[in-house]
């Protein structure tokens, strides 16, 4: 089977490893991939927003499968021409990725079938929005409706602050993804990412993980894609996961498919564990990044059978799948000044000599070849380091020691508390 996947991050470097290894796949291409992705695919110049570029390409390239890795193209609509084409695609339509496109669109769809997320309002105007902030207590929760790379959310501590970032959210902060905003109330307890694969009915679960989206140690500072993340967490386990399937996924497949947009692909819940009970953050209509990264290391089965169940609509019949217990971390090398501004261009070393060490993959981000075929960064987040080991605590030493002693990039930096919940 020839397939072909779209995307450029650590999200589908990770993809890429995983479905190279897969007995199906006989032929793997990404487009436009990265230096990493390089290694185990042929890469291919495609940016994965140009439509018309990926549609050129799938007409000529005789691919038998596409695989979609993130956001950007589900919500311009690809899923939606590549079946036009009969081409098989694993994705959700541009209909039901509005779970992640549209936080007003999924808040709305929690009303309709009691799924149990935190309270809300949708606001179109300043006015009215600041208006609400007087009826919540903070700290507050402001949210961008539409895309915004990870970053499309804040946290003010004062109404005074409220009201200023709301003032920049309607004054194009995150441009078109502001101009709605969702204002919610804070939720507290710890957030944990849990996967499920989907084939409009079924509802397949995977598993947990916990992310580290703050910029710096502590859960300090901005909000950025992710700096870290590992599986399994303990504030996750087997009675939380049937909770959630019960209460949050399985009424979400049903309520998307009763409302005319059954969900195909993964479904990627964010979820805070507060003192009632598990309840919804957030939908991503597709892996995390960088939570990919750890379940891919984890996962014993065939990556590209599940996608196949899924397209093909026979989840209901596909065994679970089967995952490594040795736990896994992945610490996130961002670009110095990440999520704000950064250089890029730096030179980085010693890749090869850290994936040589046991248990651990560097799976790449923004990276590139210079002339030279030297690996240098290209973006914000450049370098995902997994490591794999018997204790969450040996793996978390393995990474760190892959990034002190071996790979060199001096601009670079990562945070050095991920799993920190977890080791507490």
């Amino acid at each position: 089977m020839k397939v072909l996947l779209i995307g450029s991050g650590g999200r589908e470097h990770a993809l890429a490893w995983k479905l190279s290894q897969s007995e199906l796949v006989t032929e793997l291409v990404c487009a436009p991939g990265n230096a990493g992705i390089a290694e185990v695919a042929a890469i291919v110049p495609v940016a994965a927003d140009d439509i018309i570029g990926i549609v050129a390409l799938v007409q000529s390239g005789g691919f038998d499968f596409v695989v979609v890795g993130p956001e950007q193209p589900l919500a311009l609509g690809l899923v939606d021409v590549l079946q036009e084409m009969d081409i098989k695609v694993f994705g959700p339509t541009e209909a039901a990725a509005q779970l992640e496109s549209s936080k007003a669109f999924t808040k709305e769809l929690c009303t309709r079938y009691n799924i149990p997320t935190a309270a809300y309002g949708v606001f179109t105007e300043l006015k009215e929005a600041k208006a609400y902030l007087k009826t919540m207590k903070p700290p507050y929760v402001l949210k961008a409706d539409g895309l915004a790379a990870g970053k499309g959310v804040v946290l003010p501590e004062t109404r005074k602050e409220a009201e200023a970032e709301l003032e920049e959210f309607f004054s194009g902060k995150f441009g078109d993804a502001s101009q709605t905003v969702v204002i919610e109330e804070f939720m507290s307890g710890q957030e944990v990412s849990f996967f499920a694969v989907s084939d409009g009915i079924t509802a397949l679960p995977l598993i947990g993980a916990q992310d580290h989206k703050r910029a710096y140690d502590g859960d300090k500072g901005p909000n950025t894609g992710g700096m870290g993340a590992y599986s399994p967490t303990p504030v996750f386990d087997d009675k939380a996961l049937a909770l959630v399937m019960d209460k949050i996924i399985q009424p979400t497949i049903h309520g998307m498919a009763k409302d005319g947009h059954p969900f195909v692909g993964v479904l990627f819940a964010g979820l805070m564990m507060t003192p009632e009970g598990p309840k919804l953050i957030e939908y991503n209509a597709r892996f995390g990044d960088p939570e990919c990264q750890v379940l891919m290391r984890r996962l014993q089965s065939d990556l590209m059978e599940i996608f196949i169940a899924a397209e093909d609509g026979n989840l209901d019949k596909l065994k679970a799948p089967g995952w490594f217990d040795e736990p896994v971390v992945n610490v996130v090398l961002a670009s110095k000044g990440y999520p704000g501004n950064y250089r890029k261009g730096g030179q980085i070393k010693g890749i090869d000599k850290a994936n040589d060490m046991d248990g651990v993959v560097v799976f790449h981000a923004s990276t590139k070849l210079n002339d030279k075929g030297v690996v240098c960064a290209a973006g914000g987040r450049v370098l995902n380091i997994t490591a794999q080991a018997s204790s969450l605590e040996n793996a978390v030493a393995k990474a760190y020691k892959a990034i002190d002693e071996v790979i060199k990039w001096p601009g670079g930096f990562c945070r050095r508390d991920i799993a920190h919940h977890a080791l507490k």
